[in-house]
């Protein structure tokens, strides 16, 4: 495999034309080495339009949803991230590239091992991994200018809503199967927010949020 060609092809075909067109997150994928964050075992999955399955029942999301998510988080260099399901890694060192910090939590230890030896190997020096139920967020740490959930939720908690700074935005990907969608939230005041629906897509469950809906009356 030409992996240069791959990249390119994976930024060309499959990103720019879901409309990821800010210069600064196409740079970004062209230069944090994505096959490096793959398990060898998939890493011919490295530039596929799929979500690449990782260890403990986990996978990467499909390279387009992580771009678009980036795209419409605008994340800028004074601000703090919290992300939720780690997973390999790359999600948090492209996060690493924009923002002052990252702290980035994850359940299953052996994901937190793989995560934090793909960023050292990335050089990425800003991204602090969590072993932690990433569920509830870290409200003794916040509040955070920006929060990724790197997976599908249900519905998002309304304690990592609170977490937010006046101002901060939060992404994941909300609903139950077949029909699910990416979501921005802003928090515009003290006590309102906003949210808007991105686009449609399918992603796995994170770890922690699996508990059956609510029924509301």
């Amino acid at each position: 495999m030409n992996t240069e060609q791959a990249r390119f092809n994976m930024i060309e075909q499959q990103i720019r034309p879901w409309d990821v067109l800010d210069q600064s997150v196409l740079s970004l994928l062209a230069v944090v080495k994505r096959e490096d964050f793959v398990p060898p075992a998939y890493r011919a999955l490295a530039f596929v339009d799929t979500e690449v399955p990782l260890p403990g029942g986990q996978c990467m999301l499909a390279p387009k949803v992580e771009a678009r998510l980036l795209q419409e988080l605008t994340v800028h260099k004074h601000e703090r991230v919290l992300e939720v399901g780690t997973g390999s890694g790359y999600m948090a060192a492209l996060l690493g590239r924009k923002a002052r910090q990252v702290i980035s939590m994850e359940t299953r230890p052996e994901l937190v091992e793989m995560a934090n030896a793909n960023l050292r190997r990335d050089g990425t020096m800003n991204v602090n991994v969590r072993q932690a139920d990433g569920s509830r967020g870290l409200p003794e740490e916040g509040p955070f200018d920006v929060i990724l959930l790197s997976g599908s939720v249900a519905e998002v908690p309304p304690q990592l809503l609170a977490q937010l700074k006046v101002g901060g935005r939060l992404a994941a990907v909300v609903g139950q199967l077949p029909i699910m969608r990416a979501t921005l939230f802003t928090r515009s005041s003290e006590h309102d927010f906003a949210s808007v629906e991105l686009f449609d897509t399918v992603a796995s469950r994170l770890s922690g949020f699996d508990e059956p809906p609510r029924f509301k009356f």
